[in-house]
């Protein structure tokens, strides 16, 4: 499972007097937790800073790579943002996040990831916004897959986010994200397919208990990545406990690892 740190992120409360402050002591302390918590990446965002997003979202990729040798995942609406962050970089591995069958973001961010040889992250999204039914946003990931590996994009290199919704605002919104990752796993499975967990939980109460419970039936689907809290220890052993119960774990031996190093929260 490839675990992408989340919480180096301007929409958190709790780190955006950080980013707003340039304070670099926190921001470093934030992703070395992360890191030894277990993060295969560490995605960085300074969205609510409009103004000058493209400066702090640079800064944010220097400060990280200064304290942890992990490689970053930029997570930017903004393609000037994004190039300022690339540039950044010193990991010859990075990845994008993220781009859509939307015209205009396509052709935004599509010459960044040729130029900087990234991994992307491809939303089931177009010009029509987002899709009801499983169907259509496989339909999405099929056209995306087409564009990207014709750009000269290696499968490997593409994590499809089937786009996962709120249950909150709509009941039927988990069976979608389920039925379409196991539909993107069966029909492509050469590409990741990962996701922002915790959007599946939003405005409800015991918002983990309801990540958890999405993560396993995700896992179960076929998802081999997600944005979390990698310090959240009970949810990081639900992936280790899934993963052995799907069959992703020979002989269980990635569980007993981590079962015997205390990684795992019973």
């Amino acid at each position: 499972m490839i675990i992408i740190g989340e919480k180096i992120n301007s929409t958190l409360k709790a780190i955006r007097p950080a980013i707003e402050n340039y304070d670099a002591d926190a921001v470093a302390d934030l992703a070395k937790r992360q890191f030894e918590a277990g993060a295969d990446y560490i995605d960085i965002n300074a969205g609510v800073f409009v103004d000058d997003e493209p400066e702090r979202l640079a800064w944010l990729a220097k400060t990280v790579q200064d304290t942890v040798d992990a490689p970053l995942t930029i997570d930017s609406p903004s393609a000037v943002a994004i190039r300022k962050a690339l540039e950044a970089n010193r990991n010859p591995k990075v990845m994008i996040n993220s781009i859509t069958d939307e015209p205009a973001r396509f052709n935004e961010v599509m010459p960044l990831v040729v130029e900087f040889k990234t991994s992307i992250v491809a939303l089931c999204m177009d010009a029509t916004g987002m899709p009801e039914t499983a169907g259509d946003r496989l339909s999405i990931a099929e056209r995306l897959i087409e564009k990207l590996t014709k750009e000269g994009v290696a499968l490997e290199d593409i994590y499809i986010d089937p786009l996962v919704r709120p249950i909150s605002t709509g009941i039927h919104y988990g069976n979608v994200a389920i039925d379409t990752i196991r539909e993107v796993r069966k029909e492509f499975p050469g590409v990741h397919v990962s996701c922002g967990l915790s959007n599946i939980s939003y405005s409800l109460p015991a918002r983990k208990l309801i990540n958890q419970a999405f993560l396993i039936a995700a896992i179960g689907a076929g998802m081999d990545g997600a944005i979390i809290d990698p310090m959240d220890k009970k949810l990081v052993s639900m992936i280790y406990a899934a993963e052995a119960l799907f069959g992703r774990d020979n002989y269980c031996k990635n569980y007993l690892k981590k079962y015997r190093s205390g990684e795992i929260e019973a």
